[in-house]
């Protein structure tokens, strides 16, 4: 007779805890619903495509900030893309083992430093560096969305950099074996064998990544210069690139947070901003974390 099995307590404990942290994402989010919702029945859809901020007058739009938000999240995924899969690409196919895992850990050391300390490094080297760079097209100053861009780029870079090294490193070795066995050389195998089969992750990296772009608050918060209402003439532009900005996170870490608690419809704004911050960030996640099923699907 076959015994009956029993789950281990470290199975229900892992259930019990995952099942907490679902009730507490979806519990945030029914309170910032339910929180904003003075500003939905004022505003109802022009609150998300509004580009006028004025509380005084009780025009809240966030179309600007929504805009400010996707641009530097943008910026710093293409710079800091390239490099960190370039560098996944070298330490994964190319490194000896222990060198691999020294680099590793050095770039992996880049997210552990505080993000008010990138903000201060910031605005001490970066915000002149731009300024500088920019002094043809006549800046009023080196806090810019480029500059926020940047800034989040080396933010990014250590995330986009392991998760795209661990997707390479998940590539069988008897993939790379084969491909030498038939002539290929280092460099065609992990263009034609190694990328190819690990893009699921890596693009799970990416989105990930951005999502913690979209995120982050006090680095932005010191460099962007939090300039509302900030809406470009075309889409395509680049010159807001050269202006400050604002994003949803720069926004909700200023003092107009506490401003509001005075004004029940300025408060419920400001926590509409956060709803709309973490539906973005949780898309993302939910993309990046579809993705890398995908990747070690049969």
């Amino acid at each position: 007779m076959r015994r009956r099995r029993h789950p281990s307590a470290i199975k229900l404990a892992s259930f019990f805890f995952s099942g907490l942290t679902a009730v507490a994402v979806v519990g945030m989010v029914a309170l910032f619903v339910w929180q904003s919702g003075p500003i939905w029945g004022h505003a109802g859809p022009r609150f998300v495509t509004g580009r006028e901020w004025f509380y005084r007058q009780d025009l809240f739009g966030a179309a600007s900030m929504i805009y400010g938000t996707l641009v530097v999240a943008v910026v710093a995924l293409l710079l800091a893309g390239p490099v960190g899969i370039g560098a996944a690409v070298f330490a994964a196919e190319f490194l000896p083992r222990r060198l691999r895992l020294a680099v590793k850990l050095t770039v992996e050391l880049l997210a552990g430093v505080p993000s008010v300390v990138y903000g201060l490094l910031g605005i001490l080297l970066l915000r002149d560096w731009v300024y500088q760079m920019l002094g043809r097209f006549d800046p009023l100053s080196g806090d810019t969305l480029l500059t926020a861009g940047i800034l989040l780029a080396v933010m990014i870079l250590p995330t986009v950099m392991t998760l795209s090294e661990d997707a390479l490193r998940g590539v069988p070795a008897s993939q790379r074996a084969a491909a030498r066995a038939l002539g290929l050389t280092a460099t065609e195998t992990a263009l034609h064998v190694s990328l190819p089969q690990a893009a699921p992750g890596i693009g799970a990296a990416l989105l990930l990544s951005l999502g913690r772009a979209l995120g982050e608050m006090i680095a932005v918060f010191l460099v962007i210069g939090r300039q509302d209402n900030q809406w470009p003439p075309s889409l395509l532009s680049l010159r807001p690139l050269m202006e400050a900005g604002q994003t949803l996170s720069s926004k909700l870490g200023g003092p107009e947070t506490t401003i509001a608690y005075g004004d029940p419809l300025h408060r419920a704004a400001m926590i509409g901003l956060a709803l709309i911050l973490l539906l973005l960030v949780t898309t993302l996640t939910f993309l990046g974390a579809s993705l890398g099923r995908f990747r070690h699907a049969p």
